[in-house]
């Protein structure tokens, strides 16, 4: 199928980017198909893109996107899913699950609400928690809690955006959320983030940072800092040297592995670098996606 493009509702939130980065890039704000897939390999990357849309914007010039290509839950390694089918409501924030030994599932941050995505996911286990990571990423939470039977949590600092939070989380300090799993206070993009750390292999960071694949490296979204850009820098100062993972999950912007060594070097560079940040206007299009 040929003729993919973007449509005018793109909002830029990079997801589409992030799966088929070789077949649509940024151009003037917004997403745009740079060619047409050549092979098979290329039409599943570009149909995972068209999956976590969170506005749909790809489409096909006629017809619609092959639904037996829809990939997710996709698994990211043996541990952990992306889910996909990112939802307008958390700003096309991508959300997670988390597998544990037991069989059950932990959710971080939520999809858009279905009924019949909500089974795809208790497919691959039943879901015992649902990890609000901040305020932005708070919508649908208690809907699928409820669905699951399950346990939601958020931060004290935004528990006005989920009030009716089964479990909160409260000050600065690190709190085990389950085996394995660490809740770690990180304010700064808001008042109440929080990323959640597993089995010192996964780090579900919410929008405190995340990978770009414009600079190589970790970073902050300084221009779209809700809170405070210097309490950030104070969280990562306070906690870059306690956390230790492979994987850098975030809920906006690109996600990586590398070697613990490796990614707890350039934490600290990523703490280090925001000491010099000062608070801004926000500014969608200032961010180094």
């Amino acid at each position: 199928m040929d003729g993919w493009y973007v449509d005018d509702r793109c909002t830029n939130c990079d997801v589409a980017r992030q799966y088929a980065p070789e077949l649509i890039g940024e151009v003037d704000g917004k997403s745009q198909v740079l060619r047409q897939p050549r092979d098979e390999a290329e039409n599943r990357r570009l149909h995972a893109a068209v999956f976590a849309c969170p506005t749909r914007s790809i489409r096909p010039a006629a017809g619609r996107a092959d639904q037996e290509l829809d990939p997710f839950p996709l698994a990211l390694d043996d541990g952990v899913l992306i889910c996909g089918h990112n939802a307008t409501h958390t700003a096309g924030a991508n959300s997670y699950l988390l597998r544990r030994p037991s069989g059950t599932l932990m959710m971080i941050d939520t999809p858009r609400w279905s009924r019949e995505l909500a089974r795809r996911w208790t497919a691959h286990g039943p879901v015992t928690d649902v990890l609000l990571t901040h305020r932005d990423h708070a919508a649908h939470g208690r809907r699928y809690a409820d669905h699951f039977g399950a346990r939601l949590w958020i931060h004290e600092g935004d528990l006005d955006a989920a009030p009716d939070a089964d479990q909160v989380i409260r000050g600065l300090a690190p709190r085990e959320i389950g085996e394995g799993v660490t809740a770690h206070p990180l304010p700064g993009h808001t008042r109440g983030s929080v990323l959640y750390l597993a089995d010192d292999r996964y780090c579900f960071s919410g929008d405190s940072f995340y990978w770009s694949r414009t600079t190589g490296d970790l970073e902050v979204a300084e221009s779209v800092t809700w809170y405070s850009i210097e309490v950030l820098a104070a969280s990562l100062a306070r906690t870059a040297g306690r956390l230790r993972f492979e994987w850098v999950l975030p809920g906006h912007g690109d996600r990586r592995r590398l070697p613990a060594d490796e990614m707890s070097r350039r934490l600290r560079g990523l703490a280090e670098r925001a000491r010099a940040l000062r608070q801004q206007p926000v500014d969608f299009t200032a961010v180094r996606w």
